[in-house]
């Protein structure tokens, strides 16, 4: 165990919560164990963690393995948490670490947790990479990767590139998987805050599923 963890894990030990602990569990069917912490309760446990001290940057990625091997959830929460702190040290190569992320233990939840934290912050920093790496994404067999292709965006609002969500969505777009499905329409919700008429437009001539349709059009009045 890194000893940059252990004050972390103690932490999270002494605030656990058994009984919010099993209802997470039943929330995610089962598939992780959690310290029973609400996101407002990891979150400052974390910061407080990050503000005394941050390890250096070359021991990150080593740490960042070290919290997706521990059992309890919110260690890769803390992971993504980390990793986000070291925005102006990242490189290129960063991806790797994301991607372990990205593809590690993976569950909509962190998974979207990144494309807020890492994977959009990333590509807003390397541009030069967006096509090549969403691209690759977009078309491998991983549907979280598939995914992030779809998501990373959420948060550029008048910056998104309308030509790659579209081409990453309709390349996408007979998925069977619900986490796909319900990606594309997520993609398209946040993006009609920025620019309703496109999703509309885009919606209208596009043969989307049932359920990314509604969920792009949930914030538009059709008219």
């Amino acid at each position: 165990m890194h000893s940059y963890l252990i004050p972390l894990i103690k932490s999270f030990e002494q605030h656990a919560n058994a009984v919010q602990a099993k209802a997470m569990k039943a929330y995610m069917l089962n598939q992780f164990d959690f310290f029973g912490l609400k996101a407002p309760v990891w979150r400052k446990i974390s910061k407080e963690q990050f503000k005394k001290a941050l390890p250096p940057f070359n021991e990150v990625e080593a740490i960042v393995k070290e919290c997706f091997h521990h059992p309890k959830r919110e260690m890769q929460y803390a992971a993504i948490e980390l990793l986000a702190c070291f925005q102006k040290e990242w490189t290129k190569d960063c991806i790797r670490i994301i991607e372990f992320i990205l593809t590690q233990k993976s569950w909509w939840e962190s998974v979207d947790h990144a494309a807020t934290s890492l994977t959009g912050p990333y590509f807003k920093k390397f541009p030069e990479q967006i096509n090549r790496i969403t691209t690759r994404w977009n078309k491998n067999s991983n549907m979280w990767l598939q995914r992030s292709s779809i998501m990373f965006q959420k948060m550029y609002k008048q910056e998104t590139d309308t030509e790659l969500l579209s081409k990453h969505i309709l390349n996408q777009k007979q998925s069977n998987e619900f986490f796909i499905q319900k990606a594309i329409g997520w993609a398209l919700r946040e993006y009609s805050k920025t620019n309703a008429k496109w999703v509309q437009a885009f919606v209208k001539k596009h043969s989307l599923s049932p359920l990314s349709e509604r969920e792009a059009l949930k914030r538009i009045t059709v008219k």
